[in-house]
């Protein structure tokens, strides 16, 4: 194995939880990033897997759990192994060779400048294995998850997904950042990935559960019988029962890579009109993707933006952000209906508000929130639906009630123990949270004694600059502790339920969200006390 020697490094003297970057000479570009993980010093790939960030900039905990500064993917410090979302490839870590007085490490030089390596996954399934088959209904983020973590721990069963969205898995969060019309751009393993792993993938949809007879019915007329079941079906958007919504051409639900395409066909050349209802993520997204070329403007029931997840000094401040971009804002507004164009009167032209403002509209995109995707549980005589829809599951997500049935992502309503959640159920639509929840699931099943591990809830969002959120305020705060100026995109805002700080979001003040996520977890959160005080985030140690 070839030897590179690490420029201007001479000795090994990090402490635990210090790190530092290193170039590695006689390879164009490579660096190593050097830790010290619980009292061992590691070399390994210097970026997150998921989308690039320098993971020097990151949270490592002193016992070796390294967090990414942006998203909040997790590795292992000591063997590179991926311990959270959203990253799917592991870290490569490299042998440390001290000589000649000089630091080595020991490698392929394509592997350093990778800096990433897949993860166990290849399983030749054989017979004798199929009283463990497991069937994964859905194809998004939680089922990745679930897939990945599975041939990870070692599972070596037959695995069966099936997926009515017509590809592969996606990097869903591309869709309304960016508007990608093209699926094997965001795509996230090909076919030939699945295959080593012995994953069967099934494009069809699934009606009903047997669950007598442990066997999932398709659209198609086919039974997959199943040991364990993952369901992990989603959400769908919502659409608006009123006059013309349902009836009128380009009006648009975004979900799928088929959504995005048909709204990208329908600004063409740019130049359009585009209203869109719903002032949450997902409208601000599309808002902040769109604006650029194209005359767009925001309808919201909230006095600001974002206000129930955010508050209004937050929310106002991302709206000043997107009015920047030239993006126009009719809030506390009701919707009254959808009208034809005068010149098309199958495509809508308009968009009148209660209060009779007319709002000219090439096309409309609806951003009303999303409903679990159980529609095929709805007639089941054993299953129990909550009054969302959701599945109700303990901790490890099996659904309460059922056996060997599991519920994960925007389906699932499970108990919360991060601050201020004390176990109560809850349902949480992120990207993160789904992926992590199979994960969980994986580990379950291949080892049912083992306790599931807390994560903290992580979001991100693209509104004018990088919005980063952790924790969950779904069961209420009541006071916001805010640092900085969101109108200038550069603050961190901390929600409190008495002392208690129950979620955070920040902006332009990386890695703040990682490093709260972090503390949350270890229940080392600072009060809302120290933090109205000017605490800097960054400034609190990790507990030991």
């Amino acid at each position: 194995m070839p030897l590179f020697k690490l420029k201007d490094v001479s000795s090994l003297s990090l402490q635990p939880g210090d790190k530092q970057e290193a170039e590695v000479e006689g390879v164009e570009g490579g660096k190593v990033l050097l830790l010290n993980a619980g009292g061992k010093i590691s070399a390994m790939g210097p970026k997150c897997t998921h989308y690039g960030a320098p993971l020097v900039k990151g949270i490592l905990t002193k016992g070796g759990r390294l967090t990414c500064p942006w998203h909040g993917a997790c590795f292992n410090g000591q063997t590179g192994d991926i311990e959270n979302a959203p990253a799917l490839d592991a870290l490569p870590v490299f042998k440390i060779v001290e000589k000649d007085g000089g630091i080595y490490i020991e490698g392929e030089e394509a592997i350093i400048k990778a800096a990433k390596r897949k993860p166990n996954f290849k399983c030749g399934v054989s017979g004798g294995a199929l009283a463990d088959k497991v069937v994964v209904v859905g194809g998004g983020s939680g089922a990745i998850g679930a897939i990945e973590g599975l041939r990870e721990k070692g599972f070596t069963g037959p695995i069966t997904m099936i997926t009515n969205e017509g590809y592969l898995p996606i990097d869903r969060t591309k869709l309304s950042k960016a508007l990608i019309t093209d699926h094997t751009k965001i795509q996230w393993r090909d076919e030939e990935w699945f295959k080593s792993g012995s994953v069967d993938i099934v494009h069809d949809e699934v009606v009903d559960v047997d669950l007598v007879n442990k066997a999932v019915i398709t659209k198609n007329k086919e039974r997959y019988i199943y040991s364990k079941l993952i369901l992990a079906t989603g959400g769908s958007p919502r659409n608006l029962p009123l006059q013309g919504f349902k009836v009128l051409e380009n009006i648009f639900l975004l979900r799928t890579v088929h959504d995005a395409k048909k709204i990208v066909d329908a600004i063409g050349d740019k130049g359009k009109k585009i209203v869109i209802i719903g002032s949450s993520f997902i409208g601000m997204e599309v808002a902040n993707a769109t604006a650029a070329d194209n005359d767009v403007t925001v309808i919201g029931q909230e006095t600001v933006p974002l206000e129930r997840v955010l508050g209004k000094e937050v929310g106002a401040g991302l709206q000043k952000l997107l009015e920047g971009k030239g993006v126009k804002f009719y809030m506390s507004a009701g919707v009254d209906k959808a009208e034809p164009s005068g010149s098309n009167a199958s495509k809508v032209g308009s968009v009148h508000l209660k209060d009779g403002t007319k709002l000219e509209a090439d096309l409309v995109v609806l951003g009303v929130g999303v409903a679990p995707s159980t529609g095929y549980l709805k007639e089941n005589k054993v299953v129990r639906l909550e009054q969302d829809g959701s599945l109700k599951t303990d901790e490890n997500f099996l659904v309460v009630g059922l056996k060997d049935v599991y519920a994960i992502g925007d389906i699932a309503s499970y108990p919360y123990h991060g601050p201020g959640g004390q176990g109560n159920y809850t349902r949480i639509e992120h990207w993160n949270v789904a992926q992590n929840q199979g994960r969980v699931v994986a580990h379950h099943i291949v080892n049912p004694s083992l306790k599931s591990d807390f994560f903290t809830p992580i979001f991100w969002s693209a509104l004018t600059g990088q919005l980063r959120y952790c924790g969950n305020s779904m069961h209420g705060w009541d006071e916001l502790v805010l640092q900085g100026n969101p109108g200038e995109g550069k603050f961190v805002a901390y929600y409190c339920k008495g002392e208690t700080v129950v979620a955070m979001a920040s902006m332009g003040v990386d890695p703040a969200m990682a490093k709260s996520a972090e503390l949350m977890k270890m229940g080392a959160m600072p009060s809302k006390t120290e933090l109205k005080g000017g605490l800097d985030i960054l400034s609190v140690p990790l507990p030991a």
